[in-house]
């Protein structure tokens, strides 16, 4: 069976990173939190939402619990950004190389300053997409930050 080339890019950057998670190819869609915990059989808060932000010209991941959303003004203020702003889905595909609703936190062209969500820490496994909106990886939170360099922030 051929995979999908983003699914192939996370992967690489999972095997890359000595990280073994496997990446499920499911039927349903899990484009949104909602769709892959209830495809998934978790919590939403177990979701690992990967967003791209508009941050004065630079995109930025932020990893956010599927449970919550990100409070923009307060994540903007700690880390000292003047404007953090959804990006539109031509930036996230240039940003990321994937699709809005498929976001990996890996497998991306360069690396990007990234946010990982505390909350994500209370639970023992979490899931984040892996570069299509149906393909998921299952991973931790000291994974997450590990594979991404990321900096724990309460992102709520």
């Amino acid at each position: 069976m051929t995979m999908h080339p983003q699914i192939e890019n996370v992967t690489r950057a999972l095997s890359a990173a000595g990280v073994a998670g496997e990446v499920r190819v499911l039927p349903d869609s899990t484009r949104t939190a909602a769709e892959a915990a209830a495809a998934l059989g978790v919590d939403v808060g177990a979701i690992a939402n990967s967003l791209v932000f508009d941050a004065d010209g630079e995109a930025v991941l932020i990893l956010t619990s599927g449970a919550h959303r990100v409070d923009t003004d307060k994540v903007a203020d700690e880390q000292d950004i003047a404007m953090l702003n959804r990006a539109p889905a031509a930036f996230v595909r240039l940003s990321t190389g994937q699709a809005i609703g498929g976001v990996s936190p890996v497998g991306h062209p360069t690396q990007l300053r990234t946010f990982v969500d505390t909350a994500l820490a209370s639970y023992a496994q979490i899931w984040a997409a892996a570069g299509h909106p149906h393909a998921v990886f299952q991973t931790t939170f000291d994974e997450l930050v590990t594979l991404t360099g990321g900096s724990p922030v309460d992102v709520a």
